[in-house]
């Protein structure tokens, strides 16, 4: 059989067909990250499932390189190419909600946003992340950490099947009934084994919440972490908190001569009965004085969109992250010395706790390998002039090695950079054996490759 031509790609998909020197282009190629310049030789937005496996066939059939875009947030830019194809699913973007069952249905270019919105209409939500511009399904295969992990476990402990087009651009459902050993490695194994076309979640009743920033005095830093190390671990489920270094932005509710002035902050979310948030936000007002802050009781949606303004698309990024279990003395003392260094007001380090009901999940029941760790940390850099590259991906990586002795050697998937092909295994953790199995049964000639890779 011959290779599938671009011609009969055209006439075998519904959705738009972009090639070089096609209008809109270079639209077409665009990632969210702006160091990202790359030239596919083909871009599909896709419209269905049938689209999907046309273009998967034609990838395999002319041996080209593949990538899956969803909201388009890979740091690395995994989400386009040179010479090879793009499967878009930028106008996929469709959710369905059912509020008898509970459950979400959400199409595989929807984001955070999207699910969001549709949920809370109904007072109900599930796991998702902190920028609202993010996609949905490739944040849930590498894990799924938000504010509200400590109380639902992460995103992937809350999918409930997937529709999977896999490498032979066979059409499969994935769940605890069919295809158990692909559901399995979905929910952590990354984009490895296929395109998910749809995700279905459990949702859970969440409204309003009671959420905020809180700034203080960069000084107050190793007094911040001290106290969040020892919070955290004993509040209530509901509380999901997490410290940050960040240069105050120009906002009202900071004073304007302390805009661009460097603080020690914590984002805290009680997704708990929202009159009860004053007092459970107690305790950080006690620890310090608070500078400046912006808390109170706001719809679910509003937070997954705070920060979305820091990092619009286009913006360059550098991230890199570790798990971590103990809080130590000298990591603190690590995090004092290079946190305040952020050069950019879009450069920060965040550590997401992940204790709680992530922890109630056996280490073996999904592919998450990273089950005994009690935070996520990431160290993230974004700026807009490319003359500024050097100095910021130098903050992000001497801060990364400076708190590597007191961290896992893996780190979370999603905030992996493109030179951490080194770290995979370790990252994957103590489920990477499985995986490879998994992996040589559905996907044998790594056409999924342009990920955190799992080699058959």
């Amino acid at each position: 059989m011959s290779a599938i031509t671009l011609a009969d790609l055209r006439d075998r998909t519904r959705g738009e067909v972009v090639a070089p020197g096609d209008e809109g282009y270079d639209d077409a190629r665009a990632v969210h990250n702006g160091m990202i310049d790359r030239r596919p030789a083909v871009v599909v937005r896709v419209t269905n499932a049938g689209d999907v496996m046309a273009a998967v066939d034609h990838a395999r059939e002319n041996s080209l390189d593949l990538s899956i875009r969803g909201g388009g947030h890979s740091g690395p830019g995994f989400g386009t190419n040179d010479g090879g194809v793009v499967i878009d699913f930028s106008t996929m973007r469709g959710i369905r909600i059912d509020p008898g069952t509970r459950t979400a249905r959400a199409e595989g270019g929807a984001t955070w946003g999207d699910l969001n919105s549709a949920a809370h209409a109904f007072g109900l939500a599930t796991t998702g992340g902190i920028i609202s511009t993010t996609g949905v399904a490739g944040l849930t295969l590498g894990g799924g950490i938000g504010y509200l992990s400590r109380g639902f476990g992460l995103s992937l402990d809350n999918l409930v099947s997937a529709d999977v087009i896999t490498a032979d651009g066979q059409f499969l459902v994935a769940s605890e009934h069919e295809n158990p050993d692909l559901f399995w490695a979905l929910r952590g194994g990354g984009g490895n084994f296929g395109v998910c076309t749809s995700l279905e979640y459990r949702l859970h009743p969440v409204g309003d919440v009671y959420w905020g920033p809180m700034f203080f005095e960069v000084s107050e830093a190793e007094n911040i972490f001290r106290f969040y190390r020892d919070f955290i671990k004993d509040a209530p489920e509901e509380m999901g908190a997490f410290p940050a270094f960040q240069i105050a932005p120009p906002l009202p509710f900071i004073p304007e001569d302390r805009h661009g002035d460097m603080f020690v902050a914590i984002v805290a979310c009680w997704a708990g009965p929202p009159e009860e948030g004053e007092r459970q936000f107690r305790p950080f007002h006690e620890v310090a004085e608070v500078k400046a802050e912006l808390v109170g009781q706001v719809p679910y949606p509003a937070i997954n969109a705070a920060f979305d303004g820091l990092y619009p698309k286009g913006i360059r990024q550098y991230w890199k992250g570790n798990y971590v279990k103990e809080l130590s003395d000298e990591a603190i003392a690590a995090h004092v010395e290079h946190g305040p260094g952020a050069p950019t007001v879009s450069s920060t380090m965040h550590l997401y706790p992940i204790d709680g009901a992530c922890h109630r999940v056996g280490p073996a029941e999904t592919a998450f390998g990273h089950r005994d760790a009690n935070w996520a940390m990431v160290v993230l850099s974004s700026w807009s002039d490319p003359a500024d590259d050097a100095s910021n991906t130098q903050w992000v990586r001497d801060y990364a090695e400076a708190l590597s002795p007191f961290s896992e050697q893996g780190g979370y998937i999603n905030f992996m950079a493109a030179d951490d092909d080194g770290r995979v295994q370790a990252n994957y953790g103590e489920n990477y054996d499985r995986l490879v199995e998994v992996k040589r049964k559905y996907d044998p000639d790594d056409l999924f490759r342009l990920n955190q890779n799992i080699r058959p």
